[in-house]
């Protein structure tokens, strides 16, 4: 969750126009600060889905397919109007909307509700087929927007007074959020035989993301190759596609991630402690820190040329999810200062909110 404000603090400080992840104009730095954020998305998911395999031993499945359903159905309707309209834009026109995160956290929330009634194994499978094969289809082109919403970023909506664009494509996100369900089967083994299960798992992964990217056939649509430069290159080799998450992108983020998972199974390290006040209330997180992170670039737009207007307005989508004024944009030094500033207001934000929670059942505080 504190990573992920980094990338979201870019996105209105950074550079306009600069795509972190095109090796022939973005610095090392640039790539590695866009890169270090790969690693967010996909254990939401995965977890996700884990944690809905613990809740298990409080609920029936059935009372947890309800939960499953009724949570993803809030998390849609939060992308499509709160955050839409509170945090990434600052405004209720509609001319543009995005279908991100929370929309495809959703829907695979509402997926897995139906899937919680099979047996585990038959999820996991499930989970892993959508992976491992979703790229079989990358040669696949069509405009159809159920194929956009399924498997290729693309426009659900596109007329000259709105566009609506899914850039989360739900197939693989599905996929990582059965396979998490899968996972939290470990959970209820004895803590020896957990740990060296992760351990192997997150090792292999790896292992498997190396070996089938130096092969560069299959598992991303981009090849890598060779750069100006060895580190580059290594850029280049470490440069998977995201939107939709390639195979490769999963093995790459995953494997370390189960590793870790591995290495913190004995308890939370002291240094890490801090984070678990944000991991309580991860929701109420995300939802504020990108209003902040708006309301911040708002505060230094008006400083800066005695005008805001271009924080409210995104007309395209070439000008989302703001259109940023002449001379608009900051080295990243400034960028990850205004990060440390968004985490540090955050918290304790986040603290009382996680112990409103504790003392308080209310439903409604659930929902966030």
């Amino acid at each position: 969750m504190i990573i992920m404000a980094l990338d979201h603090t870019r996105d209105f400080f950074g550079m306009p126009g600069q795509n972190p992840t095109d090796l022939s104009s973005a610095s090392a730095a640039l790539f590695l600060t866009r890169w270090i954020t790969f690693f967010c998305a996909p254990v939401f998911f995965l977890l996700t889905g884990t944690g809905a395999y613990l809740s298990l031993r409080r609920k029936s499945p059935i009372e947890l397919s309800r939960f499953l359903f009724t949570r993803g159905v809030w998390l849609i309707f939060l992308e499509l109007v709160v955050i839409r309209c509170l945090g990434y834009q600052f405004n209720f026109d509609y001319h543009v909307t995005m279908l991100l995160v929370l929309w495809a956290l959703g829907w695979a929330m509402i997926t897995l509700s139906v899937l919680v009634r099979l047996p585990a194994s038959v999820v996991t499978a499930f989970g892993v087929a959508l992976i491992v094969g979703h790229n079989l289809l990358d040669s696949v082109k069509w405009a159809n927007p159920l194929w956009s919403i399924l498997h290729s970023p693309g426009f659900v909506l596109n007329t000259p007074g709105h566009v609506v664009f899914a850039a989360y494509p739900l197939k693989p996100w599905v996929g990582v959020t059965a396979v998490g369900y899968g996972l939290g089967q470990i959970y209820n083994w004895d803590a020896q035989r957990r740990r060296a299960f992760l351990l192997r798992l997150g090792i292999g992964l790896t292992l498997a993301f190396f070996v089938i990217r130096a092969i560069n056939v299959y598992g991303d649509p981009s090849r890598w190759s060779h750069q100006k430069t060895a580190l580059f290159t290594v850029l280049s080799f470490l440069n998977n596609t995201k939107y939709p998450p390639s195979l490769l992108f999963l093995l790459m983020t995953l494997g370390p991630a189960m590793i870790f998972l591995w290495a913190v199974d004995r308890g939370t390290p002291g240094l890490l402690r801090p984070a678990l006040v944000i991991g309580k209330v991860p929701l109420f997180y995300y939802l504020l820190h990108f209003a902040l992170i708006h309301l911040l670039a708002v505060i230094v737009c008006y400083a800066r040329y005695g005008s805001a207007r271009w924080m409210f307005e995104s007309p395209d989508l070439g000008h989302y999810p703001f259109s940023p004024p002449p001379g608009w944009g900051y080295p990243l030094p400034v960028v990850y200062m205004i990060w440390i500033l968004v985490v540090g207001v955050m918290y304790p934000l986040c603290r009382w909110y996680a112990a409103l929670k504790q003392r308080r059942s209310d439903t409604l505080l659930s929902y966030l």
